[in-house]
């Protein structure tokens, strides 16, 4: 296979928001509980009940911004019983995951030592679904306000006497579903209600978010910039991959046919035709792109181990879901005018996790590899590219066979990610970099034999990046033999 690209670094303007790179962690499943919080007493190194283990890894990737307590968890979520002394907080039913027992023992002062701890700002998620107002504005008050307040009393009381900052909430989460099932017109209502009472106590302006569309809703895209685009920073998207389109038989993580790794893939093309079309929704009402497109729930969707919980949404990863995470990263860069945070659900355990734990030990999964590759990207300028490149075909279907996107930083390197999504064939790309030279060259590889190559806790290092060296310089271009199946990060100096 063939394809061209031609970059032009000398025409970057749009710069990447280092927020595409974001995270979520929700009370569901092994995420919080064993994932990231063990407790003070556990025999597993921690800092204050924190995983020392998930926060290194954590720190390695350069996570941004951390959304929490959910996902559906956030609108059933009271944050008064997350505060105050661990043995006399309620212990409640969480009864969208499992309906196991949640004690509460992580809440809002554990979330922020968490952020603390790996260097990440921290995204609330507030509760719309089975809140008021008034809940959400004391919460605020109790996180953010440096007075001589009840709630900032308590807040000291409870062990912190600095307000934290507040940098991003959301009002709401998945309010035509799991959040309330409401329409789009009554909800913008709503959130223009509750949105008046995430109020600024410090110095710096909370950024809110509302509840957006599931998917391709654009009819809710439509109404909530219609009626409320005035009173948002943000706007939100969920999309999850799924290899079927049947939720009760998505299709298992490991163990694939190539016709499930291709179906995946386009499916997950697909944000590409989203983010188009809500952004055009979008620009109609707010045509400056004032408003953020947030992406704060995405990735892929399987059936869950078997033997596990079906409520905790365990699922194994593995090259297949590396090439889920470079591509969607790769059009989150690439909408970089548009795109102000993405969310990979979630962090560690459940669903696209780049973190698996088991007990004291911890893997890291293909997915967290492809972010560790591309963290270079935040924060550059984005590259302009074209790509004409051969199709990957599946019987009568195709898709295009190379995925890319490029940045330039502060010092004129460019930084170019390709993804090649045909499972057997190299794809031979040849780069041109619009006039700039070509200086000193480096690259890794993400790449394995099988379709489904994973790491396990017996083989924690079967797939992770080496060093790759399959590229000539031709004159002032660059030709590069992607090999099957990869993730392909290129530093251009």
């Amino acid at each position: 296979m063939k394809s061209e690209l031609m970059l032009q670094p000398h025409f970057a303007e749009d710069r990447i928001n280092e927020n595409i790179y974001g995270h979520f962690a929700e009370h569901l499943g092994r995420c919080i509980y064993e994932g990231i919080w063990v407790g003070e007493d556990s025999t597993i190194p921690n800092t204050g009940g924190i995983r020392n283990d998930v926060v290194q890894a954590l720190r390695e990737i350069e996570i941004p911004v951390l959304r929490w307590p959910g996902g559906c968890f956030a609108d059933e979520y009271h944050w008064k019983d997350g505060v105050g002394p661990r043995d006399e907080r309620k212990r409640t039913v969480n009864t969208h995951w499992g309906e196991v027992i949640e004690p509460h023992q992580f809440g809002t002062h554990e979330f922020f030592k968490l952020c603390d701890l790996i260097g990440a700002k921290p995204y609330i998620c507030g509760n719309v679904g089975s809140g008021t107002p008034r809940e959400m504005a004391d919460w605020i008050e109790y996180i953010t306000f440096s007075g001589d307040s009840s709630l900032a009393r308590q807040r000291r009381k409870n062990g912190r006497e600095e307000p934290w900052e507040l940098p991003y909430f959301g009002v709401g989460n998945e309010n035509w579903g799991c959040g309330g099932e409401m329409r789009a017109e009554y909800y913008a209502d709503l959130y223009r209600r509750y949105g008046t009472y995430v109020r600024q106590f410090g110095e710096s302006d909370i950024y809110k978010i509302a509840c957006g569309a599931s998917g391709d809703d654009y009819h809710w895209t439509q109404v909530l910039m219609e009626r409320a685009a005035a009173r948002m920073d943000g706007l939100s998207l969920h999309y999850y991959t799924t290899p079927r389109d049947d939720w009760e038989s998505k299709g298992a993580a490991t163990g694939f046919s190539e016709k499930e790794w291709f179906t995946t893939l386009k499916a997950t093309l697909f944000m590409e035709d989203l983010l188009k079309k809500h952004g055009t929704i979008m620009d109609r009402y707010d045509p400056k792109k004032r408003v953020g497109l947030i992406v704060d729930e995405w990735g892929a969707w399987y059936d869950v181990e078997p033997g596990t919980e079906p409520g905790f949404l365990y699922q194994q990863n593995t090259l297949r879901d590396a090439l889920v995470a470079g591509i969607n990263l790769n059009i989150f860069n690439n909408h970089a005018d548009r795109v102000e945070m993405a969310n990979i659900a979630q962090t560690v355990n459940v669903l696209q996790a780049p973190l698996l734990t088991r007990e004291e030990e911890l893997i890291l999964t293909p997915t967290y590899h492809v972010f560790k590759l591309f963290t270079k990207h935040q924060g550059n300028r984005l590259v302009p590219l074209q790509l004409r490149t051969d199709n990957y075909n599946w019987g009568d279907e195709a898709i295009p066979a190379l995925n890319a996107s490029a940045s330039v930083d502060e010092e004129g390197t460019v930084f170019l990610t390709l993804c090649n999504l045909a499972p057997e064939e190299e794809t031979e790309v040849n780069v041109g970099f619009g006039g700039k030279d070509i200086g000193e060259l480096s690259a890794e590889a993400l790449t394995a034999g099988e379709m489904d190559a994973h790491n396990t806790f017996e083989e924690p290092e079967r797939i992770k990046p080496v060093e790759f060296e399959n590229m000539k310089v031709m004159e002032s271009d660059l030709n590069i033999s992607l090999p099957p199946k990869s993730v392909v990060v290129v530093e251009v100096a």
